[in-house]
């Protein structure tokens, strides 16, 4: 039960509660009551506001609507203001660019492309709306004397700006310093850039709007005109400066010698003068035999005596003439050599300026009839080096074909670039230059294999004949012919096989080739061998013959030691070395057999038995009379004769002197000691005239006309 003052309390605190809840319900209904007032009020406003809104509407409405038909009448004034200002325009384009045409776009290119463009449009403009009005006919005009000038302004650019290149600066593209460790490309630049702009803007202007290509032919006519006077002009440079372009133009300093195995060289291969001395002495053989003198034009190897008696050299003043042709001869070649590097550079560069000028899908076109001219003048000039040759070889001088080497060389050096170069061109324009390689090519093998002929049968005439024994002209020129060979043994080897016609031949390998050169070069010496052992037979004298012989042998021998020529001939021939040596051997031994009717005196057959103190007959007193009698007219017969004999080997003509002293020495201290106890006469100095040592003396003086 609960207690009646908790009871009393709960009573209160409920009663509390109430009171505050009706106190709260009554602000509540207040609250409302005066929400209700206001939403009467804000309705009644709104009511109001509406009221008028629609009022506003009714009358904005129809000012809008009017408004906005004039606003769209004003705009269909403005455009149609418009629009005849700019068909206005139109006629009055043919006035307002007149002066600007025809003063030309020289030095205000954007200017006049912007006239053009206007006058353009006109045209346009009329042929779509008014094609028989008047004006169609003035601005049509007008659009073509536009298009003159701009294609007069263009070969005007391309003829005031393009000059020939200068010979030096061809020079240094095509070579180089050789003593700069790094190459670095010489950019050949033809325009001005900003000239190189305005021809690019205007060629492109006159493809697209002008619907012209001949522009096409005036580049290339005027491209081609100094593309032709720059190789011209490097031409005219060698013939005036070739003195100081041998020293000073670092393309002319080059290495001799293929190396078939390195990358050729970009720039010409040839020293100026390298062939001189060799077509010097072939030509003064082949053209005039011996000119009916005796003795060579040999040059002496180191180890050969400088005196070579009954050696031929030039006269100074026919030396001196022919060193003068054959300079001209070297410039014309290193001319022709670097015209053919600097026309492949030239062509390159002219491509390169041409792709920046010319539409894609006419380059090739273009770069065919631009190089045309150059092109045919180098391949005319090759030609006509080529028919030289070949009249040359008519007249048996086949020093020509040392002229063909050098050129062919640097021609087929120079067909990778070539081609490359000529990619995309005609085939009549690529197989150009092919043709002139199989050209010389021809022409050089018909050399060699002529050259080897007449090696074998060059008349024996007993005038020609060197008295003394010496080496003859004709082996120092073959042996000169073949050396320089030797210089240009990928060339040569090409040469020989591009005759052959195996299909072996048809892809030959730099060893094929040079196998082929191998077998030639034997074949040579074996004509010359034959030839030689022909001549020989018109000495009477057999010593002589033997001497003849043995020199020209030695003479081949120690040649082809000092070159490459042994290592070549042993590709095919591996004892060419050892039969020569005994070609050699042989001769020598021939050659002393002419000293036995010396020694053959000395011999004790007819000598009688004798003891000491025993008188002699008369009978016998004379055998050994005659015996001294005969070796000494021998020996002074002998020696007065082959006094004047030469052996130019200083080695090979000590071992002959040495060999006979010891034999005939030998026989004649053997023959003085049987005699000393002999008395045959009384006056043995007339005998005995000379002793042991004045013997061995008088034979040191052999083959010495000094003596």
């Amino acid at each position: 039960m609960i207690p009646t003052e908790d009871a009393s309390a709960r009573k209160r605190e409920i009663e509390d509660k109430l009171q505050q809840e009706q106190e709260t319900l009554s602000f509540i209904r207040e609250s409302l009551e005066k929400s209700d007032q206001l939403t009467k009020g804000m309705v009644s406003i709104l009511s109001s506001f509406e009221s008028r809104l629609m009022q506003l509407e009714n009358s904005i409405i129809p000012v809008h609507k009017q408004t906005e038909n004039l606003q769209r009448l004003q705009e269909n004034v403005d455009k149609t203001l418009s629009c005849m200002d700019h068909v206005i325009s139109y006629y009055h384009v043919a006035k307002d660019t007149d002066k600007i045409i025809r003063e030309g776009p020289a030095g205000r290119l954007d200017e006049y492309l912007a006239c053009i463009a206007k006058i353009q449009k006109a045209v346009e403009y009329f042929q779509d709306n008014n094609p028989d009005s008047p004006e169609l006919n003035t601005v049509k005009a007008r659009f073509e004397k536009g298009k003159e000038l701009l294609e007069a302004e263009f070969r005007s650019l391309l003829t005031r700006y393009s000059k020939p290149v200068p010979p030096v600066l061809i020079l240094d593209a095509i070579g180089g310093d050789e003593d700069m460790e790094v190459q670095e490309d010489v950019t050949l630049e033809h325009l001005p850039e900003a000239v190189l702009q305005d021809i690019i803007c205007i060629s492109a202007w006159l493809l697209e709007y002008g619907r012209n290509q001949d522009f096409m032919n005036v580049y290339f006519q005027v491209r081609s005109s100094q593309l032709d006077r720059s190789i011209k002009g490097l031409k005219e440079h060698f013939r005036k400066n070739s003195a100081s372009s041998a020293i000073h133009s670092p393309a002319v300093q080059t290495k001799r010698k293929e190396t078939p195995t390195k990358k050729p060289p970009k720039r010409p291969v040839y020293i100026p003068g390298t062939i001189r001395k060799a077509q010097n002495l072939l030509k003064q053989y082949s053209q005039h035999g011996l000119d009916g003198k005796k003795g060579s034009n040999l040059t002496p190897l180191e180890g050969f005596d400088h005196d070579l008696r009954g050696v031929k050299h030039l006269s100074d003043d026919k030396h001196g003439a022919a060193a003068g042709k054959d300079d001209v001869l070297d410039i014309e070649i290193d001319s022709y050599i670097h015209c053919i590097s600097a026309f492949v550079k030239l062509a390159q560069s002219e491509y390169a300026l041409l792709t920046e000028i010319i539409p894609e899908h006419h380059q090739k076109k273009t770069f065919d009839s631009l190089i045309q001219e150059a092109l045919d003048n180098l391949m005319l000039e090759g030609d006509n080096i080529v028919s030289a040759a070949r009249r040359a070889i008519m007249r048996h001088d086949y020093s020509a074909v040392l002229t063909i080497f050098p050129i062919l060389r640097h021609l087929k050096q120079t067909k990778p670039d070539f081609d490359a170069t000529l990619q995309g061109t005609a085939a009549s324009t690529k197989n150009k230059l092919p043709a002139l390689i199989t050209s010389m090519e021809s022409i050089g093998a018909k050399a060699l294999e002529e050259f080897a002929d007449s090696i074998k049968n060059d008349p024996d005439k007993e005038y020609n004949m060197p008295k003394d024994g010496t080496v003859h002209e004709l082996t120092s020129n073959a042996i000169l012919f073949l050396q320089q060979l030797l210089d240009f043994q990928e060339t040569a080897g090409a040469m020989l096989a591009s005759q052959e016609s195996s299909s072996s031949a048809s892809s030959y390998s730099s060893e094929f080739s040079r196998r082929l050169l191998s077998t030639y070069i034997y074949k040579v010496l074996g004509n010359l061998q034959l030839n030689l052992s022909n001549k020989a037979k018109v000495y009477e004298d057999p010593a002589l013959r033997a001497v003849f012989l043995h020199n020209n042998y030695n003479y081949i021998l120690k040649s082809l030691e000092k070159s490459e020529l042994i290592q070549l001939v042993a590709v095919t021939h591996k004892k060419v070395e050892s039969s020569y040596r005994e070609l050699i051997e042989q001769e020598i031994q021939n050659y002393q057999r002419s000293w036995l009717r010396v020694t053959e005196h000395l011999t004790e057959r007819n000598i009688p038995a004798f003891q000491p103190g025993t008188k002699l007959k008369d009978k016998e007193r004379q055998i050994i009379k005659d015996k001294f009698k005969g070796f000494n007219d021998g020996l002074e017969e002998l020696c007065k004769i082959q006094q004047g004999w030469a052996v130019p080997d200083k080695e090979q003509r000590d071992a002959i002197r040495q060999a006979e002293k010891r034999v005939v020495s030998e026989a004649y201290r053997a023959f003085l000691q049987r005699c000393a106890n002999i008395s045959f006469t009384k006056n043995p100095e007339k005998y005995h005239r000379y002793s042991p040592e004045q013997v061995e003396d008088m034979i040191d003086r052999l083959f010495d006309t000094s003596a």
